[in-house]
């Protein structure tokens, strides 16, 4: 199986490598549209800011790469946000293959922006995705934007009274917006749908 992972100005790829070591599979980091076209599964992992990322993702050619990519593709973190139409972060355009907005937490007392540390994720059954996972788990997240709940929500989290999509789906991209690679068990288990059953 070819595996890439999407080359660009977000952290977090090195986590992502080591989980897929886990699994048994090598990953190619890499910015060559030819490469990505080509692979069995992409993955667009991401820490960091929308405007730097997509600043990077426009000088390298790759925002009409990754719109009209047909293999299977995972978004992580940022991954799930940049997938969206715009960003409240910098007030960014993104790549506009989910048609919703990205909005920010809003901050009053008491509640911690951003949004750090293990909740939970109910799923929607049926999905390839969640094969094994029965209908929650708790899930690893560190954020300060979401996606709001939209006709592509396939997981659910509640922060603050505010309920946001933790996972989504459109075709044959899929996203999390929390870090599947962090998620102990459960997320590997995710990352393991996705290279073997999606």
């Amino acid at each position: 199986m070819k595996v890439a992972i999407v080359k660009y100005s977000a952290g977090n790829i090195r986590s992502v490598i080591c989980a897929l070591q886990r699994l048994g599979v090598e990953a190619i980091v890499t910015d060559d549209a030819k490469v990505l076209q080509a692979a069995d599964k992409v993955i667009f992992p991401g820490e960091g800011e929308a405007r730097t990322a997509m600043t990077d993702l426009r000088e390298k050619g790759l925002v009409e790469v990754i719109r009209n990519l047909k293999n299977p593709f995972l978004g992580i973190c940022l991954g799930e946000q940049l997938l969206c139409t715009h960003s409240e972060e910098h007030d960014t355009d993104c790549l506009g293959i989910i048609d919703v907005p990205v909005m920010r937490f809003p901050e009053h007392e008491g509640v911690k922006i951003p949004h750090m540390g293990w909740n939970t994720v109910s799923f929607r059954r049926g999905e390839k995705l969640f094969e094994g996972l029965g209908d929650q788990a708790w899930c690893y997240f560190v954020h300060s934007y979401y996606v709001p709940v939209c006709p592509f929500s396939i997981g659910l989290t509640q922060y603050d009274g505010i309920t946001f999509t933790s996972v989504l789906r459109k075709d044959n991209f899929y996203a999390s917006q929390f870090h599947m690679e962090k998620s102990g068990d459960l997320g590997e288990l995710m990352l393991k749908n996705f290279l073997e059953r999606v």
